[in-house]
């Protein structure tokens, strides 16, 4: 009986030392974060989506898109993606399996429509981005 009564002792002074330290802080691993470095994280066309490939392909052939506002012009007003000048970002949709509308996907791109200088793909609605290498 005194060995449980300790045993039950040193739990529960375990247990109110984790409550007092409080949650461990945890880093994310998950793919949309930054390196340590700062610099955007990548992601390689094939890691893409399916649907993301498809989008990457008909940017690079300038079309025909599905959707009305592809090719709109993206404000970064999130400040996410690196400064430009008005107009020089395009955002176009990559349609997400079950979602009634646009849904969240995007690729973002900047520079010439059919040649862009660089694309980023966002799985968040513009949280995050991961730049896309060949």
């Amino acid at each position: 009986m005194a060995r449980f009564a300790a045993f039950k002792f040193a739990l529960t002074s375990l247990l109110f030392a984790v409550a007092l330290a409080g949650p461990a802080p945890v880093q994310a691993k998950g793919p949309q974060e930054r390196p340590v470095d700062g610099s955007p994280a990548t992601i390689r066309v094939p890691e893409l989506p399916r649907q993301g490939r498809e989008t990457y392909e008909l940017i690079r052939q300038g079309g025909p898109f599905p959707y009305d506002k592809d090719g709109s012009v993206f404000g970064n007003r999130e400040r996410q993606l690196p400064a430009a000048r008005r107009g020089y970002w395009r955002e176009y949709t990559v349609a997400t399996p079950g979602s009634r509308d646009r849904g969240a996907r995007r690729i973002v791109c900047g520079g010439p429509a059919r040649m862009p200088d660089t694309c980023y793909y966002t799985a968040d609605h513009y949280s995050s981005f991961r730049k896309i290498v060949e």
